[in-house]
Formats: structure tokens, C-alpha cells, sequence
């Protein structure tokens, strides 16, 4: 019996100095928990995205090898941003239709910039062109070919030769 009452007393001495950690507990116990909730629901947001992104990657690597496409050229670190090429094609574009009045040598120029930023585009999308084959009326079909595909990945171009024609039908 006094065994009994010798632990009885240090575990109400114990009870009494703990009592205000387990009341505090109690009470964060709710932040405690959202805190917890977030940090698991950001890892597996995480998570789910990093196996999106494996998924993504296997599935251009499949079609790169089904396509004989090389993704190292993707690599480079000289290689321009596509939104940039998009820029920059709409923007020579509208120097195409809009440059009435200025001279041959400069349309020439503007002409040369565009197929050039349409090749970049094409490598960036994995769209074969054979821009620098063909010359005259061959290089405007084949410019009016590559930009409707370009419209298809997803690259529109204002005024792009493809909606033009289907305009004067």
C-alpha cells in the first residue's frame, strides 16, 4: 500500500505540470493538423506532377523515335523561346502585309527574316520544311504549307496565308 501511494503521488505531480502542454495541444491541435494537411497535400500536388512530366517526357521521346526526330538540338542553350519566335513571326508578318511603299530590297529582307524564323519554328516543333530547297513560287507554296502546319501545332500567325486564302474562296 505504500508502495502504491509512493508512485501515486510523483504521477499526480506529473499530471498537474503536464496538464498545461496537453491543454495547449488540444487547442492547436487544429492548426496543427491544417498545418500538416498542407504541407502533405503540396507534396502530393508534387508528386503528381513530377509523374505528368515522366509521362510527358516518354511520350515525346516515343514520338520523337517514331518521327526520327533528334530532341538533343532541343538542348541548346542558343535556342530562342518558341513564344519569342511567335513574337517575332507575327511581327514580321505584319511588315509582309502592311509594307506597301517600301523597296524590294527590304521586303526581300523581311522575306528572308520570316522563312528563317519559320525554320526555328518548324525545329522547335519537330515540322519538317524544305524552305531552304526550294526557291520562286516553290518557296511560297512551301511557306503557306509550313505555316498551316504551324497553325495546326498551335502557332497562329495574324493574317498567316492560310486563313487568307480560305477567305477569297
Amino acid at each position: 500500500m505504500e508502495l502504491g501511494r509512493a508512485l501515486l503521488v510523483p504521477l499526480m505531480v506529473a499530471a498537474v505540470v503536464c496538464l498545461p502542454v496537453v491543454i495547449a495541444l488540444l487547442i492547436c491541435a487544429d492548426e496543427l493538423v491544417d498545418r500538416l494537411a498542407g504541407r502533405w497535400a503540396r507534396w502530393r500536388s508534387r508528386q503528381r506532377e513530377r509523374r505528368i512530366i515522366a509521362r510527358l517526357d516518354r511520350a515525346v521521346e516515343a514520338d520523337a523515335l517514331t518521327r526520327n526526330i533528334d530532341l538533343s538540338r532541343m538542348d541548346r542553350p542558343d535556342r530562342q523561346p518558341l513564344e519569342q519566335l511567335a513574337t517575332e513571326l507575327r511581327r514580321l508578318r505584319g511588315h509582309q502585309v502592311g509594307g506597301s511603299g517600301r523597296a524590294r530590297v527590304w521586303h526581300e529582307a523581311t522575306l528572308a527574316s520570316y522563312d528563317n524564323r519559320l525554320r526555328l519554328a518548324c525545329a522547335a516543333l519537330g515540322i519538317r520544311q524544305h524552305l531552304d530547297e526550294l526557291t520562286g513560287v516553290d518557296r511560297e507554296l512551301e511557306r503557306v504549307r509550313v505555316e498551316g502546319l504551324l497553325h495546326r501545332a498551335g502557332l497562329i500567325l495574324p493574317g498567316a496565308r492560310p486563313e487568307h486564302r480560305q477567305r477569297h474562296r
